[in-house]
């Protein structure tokens, strides 16, 4: 990545919506601009966990605003994510759908450990480098993150389902706050994180941070009243709650620094800090300047570079854990993209298109390890579900669609047969494993494949069929299997 290139980043979060823009250069990102704005997703979020119509507008009015900024950015220098209000949204599709036209770019849905994995990495980039073993922790809208590293390395990461905007909607309903309210919120929270001792044991950090709205609001309030700057003690926010519970309400709490849009989800933040004050037995605690957005930022610079891509990282991992055979992994992969390449018209996505079937490819046997017979119903089980750091939910989803099509009958993946680059995919897929078969490097070069409105041609050279008759077989099998769905194989063996 050259210096001077402007790099933007995204967070949907459950509460607030945050730009940050900045300028990469010399391996680390100044900033050029921040936009913040109260969008309060999460409240719209009902019993059913859907997401109601106005708030979903709320949303799309405020990325409407955010895409003027960034109309003249591209692709590759755009990272948006979203947390854990559209993580459990179960008509996220009808909010992504419409946000991603407005904003013009993907906005990728991400699993709490990546969410926890990006919040370190802003936090640590904004910190001097140091070997002290660094606690991080981020109160959200909707969750909570903890996170143990070192340096630049997170080491141990958990996302726990509670933050300022749930918890005031639970134990502060209509912003009434009193002393009985608050300490069941404290007794709830601790609750849900007490498993974190057990992941985090006391004695493993020197030192404390923690990121985002609540942290933040709680460290301003607190320097305007006379506390050390910079960080939080349990004598001030133990003096933060007496206030609080002394005006009743949140409207009536009168506090230097205390900003209108973040009265209504103080009761909720600030009981769950005291959990967390409480259960690690915390006396102070620093106030970091990074976050999730800075995270996102830092990622693009890895994205930047196939070694660094933490994604990369992650598939060689996966491939390792689950005693995947690289060498017929890497022979499927070639093969894939090569069938992929022959049909794939020109589209500015086809690159990152090849490279998730590529990443499928290199793990359709991860299944294996489990049983042989079903590995690629256990292989698709196993990337819908791994903590994978680096990929966004959708990613793994669609990655764990190819798996489990490798092979088999085709009416499995019908709901997603109008999409026709996945259908790119998974037929050049499926086309690779049967090549493959023999676990040896197939005749490619006598291979051409075709396509046009719907229909794939797969031709030889003269003499192929009668060489690899077990591959012939095999093509006109799976020839048959396509003829049984809207798309078409066509295969001239000769």
């Amino acid at each position: 990545m050259q210096d001077g290139t402007l790099l933007a980043a995204l967070d949907l979060g459950s509460n607030s919506f945050r730009l940050e823009i900045g300028r990469y250069h010399g391996g680390h990102i100044e900033r050029v601009e921040y936009l913040k704005e109260t969008v309060r997703l999460g409240a719209g979020l009902d019993e059913h966990k859907t997401l109601s119509l106005v708030a979903m507008e709320r949303g799309w009015e405020c990325l409407a605003r955010f895409a003027e900024k960034l109309r003249p950015f591209e692709r590759r220098q755009v990272r948006a994510v979203a947390t854990q209000t559209l993580r459990e949204a179960r008509n996220r599709d009808d909010f992504l759908g419409r946000a991603q036209a407005i904003l013009g770019f993907p906005i990728d849905v991400i699993a709490g450990h990546e969410e926890a994995r990006l919040i370190y990495q802003g936090v640590s980039h904004l910190l001097p480098q140091s070997d002290e073993r660094r606690l991080v922790v981020d109160i959200g809208g909707r969750s909570t993150e903890v996170i143990l590293g070192q340096g630049y390395s997170p080491q141990r990461m958990e996302s726990y389902g509670l933050g300022s905007a749930s918890w005031s909607t639970r134990y502060f309903p209509g912003g009434r706050v009193s002393e009985a309210a608050l300490r069941r919120a404290v007794v709830a929270a601790k609750a849900v994180v007490d498993e974190a001792l057990d992941v985090f044991a006391p004695g493993s950090w020197d030192a404390v941070y923690a990121s985002s709205g609540t942290a933040g609001a709680l460290a301003d309030m607190l320097a305007l009243a006379g506390f050390a700057p910079g960080v939080i003690t349990r004598e001030g926010i133990d003096w933060v709650a007496d206030r609080l519970v002394r005006a009743g309400h949140v409207d009536e709490v009168r506090l230097d620094g205390l900003k209108d849009d973040r009265r209504p989800v103080l009761a909720g933040g600030l009981s769950v800090l005291l959990a967390l004050f409480e259960l690690f037995d915390w006396t102070v605690v620093n106030r970091a300047q990074g976050a999730l957005r800075q995270g996102a930022l830092y990622d693009l610079i890895d994205r930047a570079s196939d070694q660094s891509d933490v994604r990369e990282r992650t598939v060689r991992w996966l491939a390792q854990k689950f005693a995947v055979d690289t060498a017929q992994a890497e022979r499927v992969r070639r093969v894939a993209t090569g069938l992929f390449e022959q049909v794939a018209t020109p589209d500015p996505r086809n690159g990152r298109y090849s490279q998730k079937l590529a990443w499928a490819a290199r793990l359709h046997e991860i299944g294996a390890h489990i049983s042989h017979t079903s590995a690629h119903r256990h292989g698709a089980y196993i990337l819908d579900h791994v903590d994978a750091p680096g990929f966004s939910l959708p990613e793994l989803h669609r990655m764990s669609l190819l798996v489990l099509g490798q092979r088999g009958k085709l009416r499995k993946l019908e709901p997603h047969f109008g999409d026709e680059l996945f259908i790119k995919q998974l037929l050049c897929l499926r086309l690779a494993v049967l090549l493959c078969h023999a676990r040896k490097d197939p005749d490619v070069a006598a291979l051409r494949l075709q396509y046009a409105s719907r229909q794939f041609r797969l031709t030889t050279v003269p003499g192929w069929a009668r060489q690899y008759p077990q591959s012939a077989w095999l093509l006109q099998e799976e020839a048959d299997a396509w003829a049984k769905t809207a798309w078409r194989l066509t295969v001239d063996l000769r």
